[in-house]
């Protein structure tokens, strides 16, 4: 459904004070969706034009019975590409209309000027339906059962991706005599010593030959495959595992939309902080009617709310750009300011530099959620919104604070956004024992792996690999090696 003509009136006046603002967004085409049409949306993830699986369908219903109990509701939602499309929900009051539409435009300014969105599929929307194109066709080629619970397969293990790829200038593949010359000349090495006219006695074709044999096979056995430790795992089994030519193309969408999606989740706290700050601005400047401010405070206030235990990315999004913006206009930086031991000095410090704004412009160009927290979050910022560390007193039955150290604070938020919050995987060895094995090692970062999630992922892998696959990992203290072998898991203690 198309705008209203009072709603198309309200988008073009945001519009203009969002590029009063400095804000650059893309061109964006909004339309209107009741309940169930803006459910369904969501539940393939902003595109109605995906493959078709039984997760969506799942998904779907957990939305619709989650809106039914009043546990959730969906007031937008927006793509990334160009033109961005964002849809709004039908029966949303008209204060709300205006904070989406605000919000919207700062999403799409963050979508096209953020570095880590610059090497995304600016036309996904045509991609998915290709996508969902190709997985049809195959269904109907293939059988609807056997394509759909190959990419069950392929859906488990989507995650196991190097989010960094796309910005990594990977050496070019060499062949492997390159790889493995050696320094001294090879006629050198195998050969005997010996007078030039007894030469071909003393070395004669049959030796020579011999000796070249059993170097070409000392360098098959020493060489690394993969030659480095592989963690975009879905592109290595695309190109190596034994899949049928239409089983690599449906892996591939699966990696292709993972990569996709993986920019918003590393700026997750950035991206809806940035929309939230300037929603929050325009419409406490400019676009707000006095009758409004009511229904605008419950609204906005709900969205920041935050819950126990619970990072509201919101909320810890907008006062960190906040506070960077504030920073920057009063000079509360450099080595002069981080130097002052006088607290009250700090506090009223204030150079009236007033250049806040373009800081938190060139921050929103360059950062992720990890250089955003890891650069900009100070101890005076966690004193001033009382942040804490937690954990369950078993004695008592209750979580309780554990920790207000900055340091330990700011650690273990850095932790929970590191990989996703997904536990990090490299491929090892693919040649595992020389019997063409998979062997993946776990980089343990103080977190132990669910084990059945392991062992889930290990089976689901072999069905992609056909040989036995092998995860390296620590269970507290121990080191731990789960390996499936096609009938039976099996798991051995290891020295790591």
């Amino acid at each position: 459904m198309n705008l209203s003509p009072e709603l198309e009136k309200i988008r073009d006046e945001i519009k203009a004070y969002a590029l009063d603002y400095g804000l650059d967004p893309f061109e964006t085409i909004f339309e209107i969706l009741d309940f169930d049409q803006i459910n369904e949306v969501a539940s393939y993830g902003g595109f109605p034009t995906r493959y078709p699986h039984w997760s969506f369908g799942m998904e779907y219903e957990q939305l619709r019975k989650s809106y039914a109990y009043g546990l959730h509701k969906i007031y937008e939602m927006v793509i990334n590409s160009d033109p961005s499309y964002a849809y709004l929900l039908e029966n949303n009051a008209l204060v709300d209309q205006k904070i989406v539409i605000a919000h919207v435009y700062g999403h799409t300014d963050f979508f096209k000027h953020n570095q880590w969105f610059s090497a995304t599929n600016r036309k996904m929307m045509d991609g998915m339906a290709n996508h969902g194109t190709i997985i049809r066709r195959y269904a109907e080629k293939y059988g609807y059962d056997k394509v759909e619970g190959f990419l069950d397969i392929c859906l488990s293990v989507d995650d196991l991706i190097d989010f960094h790829s796309l910005f990594i200038k990977r050496h070019p593949a060499s062949r492997r005599e390159e790889i493995l010359e050696d320094d001294e000349d090879e006629e050198t090495q195998i050969k005997l010593r010996s007078k030039e006219y007894m030469d071909g006695f003393v070395n004669p074709q049959e030796y020579l030959d011999e000796q070249r044999k059993k170097i070409e096979d000392e360098r098959i056995r020493s060489y690394n495959f993969p030659e480095h430790p592989e963690k975009d795992i879905l592109l290595f089994l695309i190109d190596n595992a034994p899949l049928e030519n239409w089983q690599k193309v449906v892996l591939s969408i699966i990696r292709d939309e993972s990569y996709y999606f993986a920019p918003q989740r590393v700026t997750k706290v950035m991206n809806e902080g940035w929309a939230s700050y300037w929603h929050s601005t325009m419409m406490t400047e400019k676009v707000m009617k006095d009758s409004e401010l009511i229904d605008y405070a419950d609204h906005h206030s709900g969205t920041l709310g935050s819950s126990p235990g619970v990072v509201n990315p919101y909320k810890l999004g907008i006062e960190l750009w906040k506070d960077i913006e504030d920073r920057w206009n009063k000079g509360k930086f450099g080595k002069e300011y981080d130097d002052c031991d006088d607290m009250e000095k700090k506090k009223n410090w204030d150079q009236h530099l007033g250049m806040g704004r373009q800081k938190i412009f060139d921050v929103r160009r360059v950062a992720n959620d990890i250089t955003f927290i890891d650069n900009y979050l100070t101890k005076e910022f966690c004193e001033k919104h009382q942040l804490f560390t937690y954990k369950y007193n078993d004695v008592i039955g209750m979580y309780e604070i554990s920790d207000r150290d900055f340091q330990n604070i700011k650690t273990k938020l850095l932790f929970s956004l590191t990989n996703f919050g997904q536990p990090i995987i490299h491929i090892m060895d693919a040649n595992f024992k020389n019997r063409g094995e998979l062997y993946l090692q776990h980089q343990h970062e103080g977190i132990d792996l669910d084990v059945e999630y392991a062992k889930d992922t290990v089976q689901n892998i072999h069905k992609i690999w056909k040989r036995s696959v092998h995860l390296e990992t620590r269970l507290g203290d121990k080191g731990k090696l789960f390996t499936f072998d096609g009938k039976d898991h099996i798991e051995l203690n290891i020295n790591t």
